[in-house]
């Protein structure tokens, strides 16, 4: 398996996208501004997509990546999108997207009978299938309802954990479960620095120093990326990781990377 890092930043700007993952050709979890880098004919190999949360930075892909490959689907005859979320998402999106008003209804088009779109919620504790790749829903602590990921690599990786928090400030019962999980990567959210640590707090994000709080929780030593980082606020995010004391990995998730379970 293998994930490729399409968007990672917490806003936009030249050569910022905010969050999208795309897992092998067929999976994309979250859909930020990321998105749009791919081709056209690798949007419509796009089965599955997995929401986070009904952030807009996570969200905005997923009206015009419908838009874009409804024709090519219908034609080769594939099924519907997939659209994987909690209930309170799938809810944020048909009231404030797919309304008629902000963009149409992609649940219901081309026809009723044959959309390009379907939803389908999810639970935290669920285990998804998607074509014999198993998929936890992690719970997250947001100003909406969120979660994160668990990616199984399978026996092939001895079931190594891809790990996405999501946006979340600090959450005990994610550390619980990842204490009983083999992890291979862990990306985690540092939106703000310790100097908009009140902000950090107000918003549910973290900053370093939660940060730190935070992974001292998860023992032995992990492969770490900081993500959803606001432009122009990497270098005092990054000095503030980097300052830590901690026995694992820490490094800036890029725009481009790709991780190998």
């Amino acid at each position: 398996m293998n994930i490729r890092v399409l968007g990672c930043s917490g806003a936009i700007a030249a050569g910022y996208k905010t969050t999208a993952f795309l897992l092998d050709d067929d999976v994309l979890i979250d859909a930020g501004t990321g998105v749009g880098d791919l081709p056209l004919d690798a949007l419509a190999a796009i089965d599955h997509i997995l929401l986070t949360h009904s952030h807009l930075d996570h969200v905005l892909g997923i009206p015009l990546l419908a838009d874009a490959v409804l024709r090519l689907r219908a034609a080769a005859g594939r099924p519907p999108i997939q659209v994987h979320a909690l209930p309170q998402t799938l809810a944020a999106l048909q009231q404030h997207i797919f309304n008629g008003a902000i963009w149409p209804d992609f649940t219901r088009l081309p026809s009723r009978e044959a959309p390009v779109l379907t939803l389908h919620p999810f639970q935290v504790g669920d285990r998804l299938d998607l074509g014999g790749r198993a998929i936890e829903v992690l719970s997250a602590a947001h100003t909406v309802p969120a979660v994160g990921f668990a990616v199984d690599g399978g026996a092939a990786s001895g079931h190594a954990h891809w790990v996405f928090t999501g946006d979340t400030g600090p959450n005990p019962a994610l550390w619980q479960r990842l204490a009983q999980l083999r992890l291979s990567h862990l990306v985690i959210e540092t939106a703000f620095s310790d100097d908009e640590m009140e902000l950090a707090h107000v918003s549910q994000h973290l900053c370093p120093t939660e940060l730190g709080r935070e992974l001292a929780q998860l023992a032995g030593s992990v492969d770490v990326r900081i993500t959803h980082i606001k432009p122009g606020e990497m270098d005092a995010v990054m000095a503030g990781v980097q300052a830590l004391s901690s026995p694992h990995r820490l490094s800036a998730l890029q725009a481009g990377q790709e991780m190998v379970l």
